[in-house]
């Protein structure tokens, strides 16, 4: 293997010059991508696909993802309301804005597509007085979950649910998903809208955290199998705005009201990540994450990072809105 003292730095070098690789990998790589999008393509969404996907990444260990996680382990963008703000303050900040932007007041009815380990969930009960049935379909993460809305006492208000989001039946006020949507897959995304949607009652309000690439190069990357999809996320597929906004026009009847960018704020969290990941090398050797399972997901995070700070990927907050809202 290489070695460099900046690896971020090395990523960007190459998100840069990403056009000119491209053209080296159709002239050079044309024999490998066919195997590529073929094993690609046996890791899509469907419904058992979803659940061996998510399995994959997901269950690889709570004790992974606390590592480098805050203390409410939300794998997700935070946002950072100044210079001096931690991640864990960052966390709180950014799931303050999203239940802000959702307009949460108590009494509603929210529906969360992709539980996590129930940050979102206990926050907005707890400090917002609404009522979530969340959902996800780790098996870790919903045992997780379920332990932390026990000891936060708030099964009165959460109902945890291990469904696929197909399979969501009712009708809230309020829907959020964070950063669900890339494990999707792109010939689901219509489905997936439609199903936010269906979930929503005729006034409700939906907001989306979305890993999004730029417009111009969403095409050729369906075209292409990425190192997270062959390496750590099998089946994930990011999105882009303008499918967003059209599916959304399409296949729904919702209007998208705001979209707003972070993904500065995504560099600066998977670099809190990356740090609390570096200083956790012996506690992962003895919970058996060996050296190179360790150099892969410390090339992960500097990959993401540097994707991020090269403004090639985004992360952004969609609000839309159903006929009725007010």
């Amino acid at each position: 293997y290489w070695d460099t003292n900046d690896l971020v730095a090395v990523v960007r070098v190459f998100a840069r010059n990403l056009n000119m690789l491209n053209r080296l990998e159709k002239s050079c790589g044309w024999l490998l991508q066919p195997y590529r999008l073929v094993q690609h393509r046996r890791n899509r969404n469907n419904r058992s696909g979803a659940k061996r996907n998510i399995i994959s990444h997901y269950d690889l260990g709570n004790d992974l993802y606390a590592t480098f996680l805050d203390s409410r382990m939300m794998y997700s963008s935070a946002i950072y309301s100044d210079d001096s703000s931690d991640l864990e303050e960052a966390t709180g900040h950014k799931l303050d804005i999203i239940c802000q932007k959702l307009e949460l007041k108590p009494g509603d009815s929210v529906i969360e597509i992709g539980s996590g380990w129930g940050g979102f969930a206990i926050h907005a009960a707890a400090h917002y007085g609404c009522k979530v049935t969340t959902t996800t379909i780790s098996e870790a993460q919903y045992e997780e979950a379920k332990k932390r809305i026990e000891a936060a006492e708030l099964e009165d208000r959460i109902t945890l649910l291990k469904k696929d989001y197909r399979d969501l039946d009712g009708s809230f006020d309020k829907l959020v998903s964070i950063e669900m949507i890339e494990a999707v897959g792109h010939e689901y995304l219509e489905d997936y809208f439609a199903k936010c949607s269906s979930l929503l009652k005729s006034s409700g309000r939906m907001l989306l955290q979305a890993i999004t690439i730029c417009d111009q190069a969403y095409d050729q990357y369906l075209k292409g199998v990425d190192f997270i999809q062959r390496h750590v996320f099998p089946g994930g597929c990011l999105v882009a705005n303008k499918v967003m906004f059209d599916l959304i026009a399409r296949k729904t009847d919702m209007v998208v009201r705001a979209l707003e960018d972070y993904g500065l704020d995504y560099a600066r969290t998977l670099k809190d990540w990356r740090i609390a990941f570096g200083r956790s090398t012996d506690e992962l050797e003895l919970k058996g994450y060996d050296d190179r399972f360790r150099r892969l997901w410390n090339y992960y995070l500097a990959y993401c990072e540097g994707g991020f700070r090269e403004r090639w990927i985004s992360v952004v907050h969609l609000v839309a809105t159903k006929p009725d809202y007010r």
